[in-house]
């Protein structure tokens, strides 16, 4: 807490659920009292109940442990970009794939495609977060927003429409069966 006080330009911060002297969500509830500044939350509680107890304080994402580092970054470039504290440029591109956020347009090596608004808003959402495996749910939330009450699987019919206006880069966004999907490319 003494380096949250002295340092006044934090961008993010990560903590763990458990620390000495004073657990993540201690830190959690006094850091809110004073900034909106981005929080991950490290944890090996696997518990709903302390996810949502975590963004009901607050917290902008949980990772469980063990994690990928490259995940970890991924997502904390990702939380930046949104959160507007990273200088990103409005474009994404991974794998011949390019989506400029501020106009609005995407193409596959060089070749515009005609995506409906949550198409697209989901493509930023996969490319956003390369490598990680996103529940049905977590997509919703992040995509359809948290007012959404319809059924998950929409987002599977989604998923087949936006690969199949992506041909062969379709492949990118893998399916986990049971969970959700994963967007990750193979340079060769």
């Amino acid at each position: 807490m003494n380096l949250f006080y002295d340092i006044k330009d934090i961008a993010m911060i990560i903590l763990d659920v458990i620390m000495p002297k004073m657990d993540g969500w201690q830190v959690c509830r006094e850091i809110r009292q004073y900034s909106n500044v981005p929080i991950i939350m490290l944890t090996a509680k696997g518990d709903e109940r302390d996810e949502l107890l975590g963004f009901g304080l607050g917290v902008d994402e949980y990772i469980y442990k063990p994690f990928n580092l490259k995940a970890l970054v991924t997502r904390v470039k990702a939380i930046l970009c949104r959160t507007n504290q990273m200088n990103a440029d409005s474009v994404v591109e991974a794998a011949g794939i390019f989506l400029d956020k501020a106009a609005h347009m995407a193409t596959i090596d060089g070749q515009a495609m005609e995506l409906s608004f949550k198409e697209f808003e989901l493509l930023i959402y996969f490319m956003e977060n390369q490598g990680i495996a996103l529940s049905r749910e977590k997509i919703l939330n992040n995509v359809w927003n948290y007012d959404y009450f319809g059924d998950a699987r929409t987002i599977d019919t989604h998923v087949k429409k936006l690969r199949s206006k992506m041909g062969g880069k379709g492949d990118c966004i893998e399916t986990i069966f049971g969970m959700g999907y994963k967007f990750e490319f193979y340079s060769s």
